[in-house]
């Protein structure tokens, strides 16, 4: 069993209210979405384990139970080609939940055209795997948003 926490402070919004028909249709994965403040922040690590993959609008990382966590700042993000991202690890790294991974600033990501809401997707998971799952309310790093069976 693995708990997933939220890698941002924001706003808990269910997949299927994201505005990206990829993401809403839960095609990537099940999960959940973070609306987040707007200011400078860093987005998280969501669970222990090793980054995988690492891109500056989106990072997966998987942990000992072999379960990635996709955390994909924004989207249509990676039309911005890294600008205004700032990567804090490298891919290969070791991570424990709540360690900085991406500094990024979402109200720039706003004001570009881009929405930032950011959603956060348990790869390779059937639906019914995930319980708990967060979808609405205030959330901030740390707390839990879903847990994956």
């Amino acid at each position: 069993m693995t708990t997933v926490t939220s890698p941002l402070a924001g706003r808990a919004v269910g997949l299927a209210n994201v505005p990206d028909p990829v993401f809403a249709g839960a095609m990537v994965g099940p999960g959940t979405a973070i609306d987040p403040v707007r200011e400078t922040t860093q987005a998280v690590a969501p669970v222990d384990g090793e980054v995988v993959s690492l891109h500056p609008h989106a990072f997966v990382v998987i942990n000992e139970n072999g379960h990635g966590v996709l955390t994909h700042l924004g989207i249509d993000t990676v039309q911005l080609n890294g600008e205004g991202f700032e990567l804090l690890v490298n891919k290969g790294d070791k991570v424990k939940r709540g360690q900085g991974i991406v500094q990024w600033n979402p109200a720039a990501v706003e004001a570009a055209g881009k929405s930032p809401i950011s959603p956060i997707v348990a790869l390779e998971a059937q639906a019914d795997a995930l319980s708990g799952v967060a979808e609405s309310g205030d959330v901030a790093p740390g707390d839990a948003l879903f847990t994956w069976n």
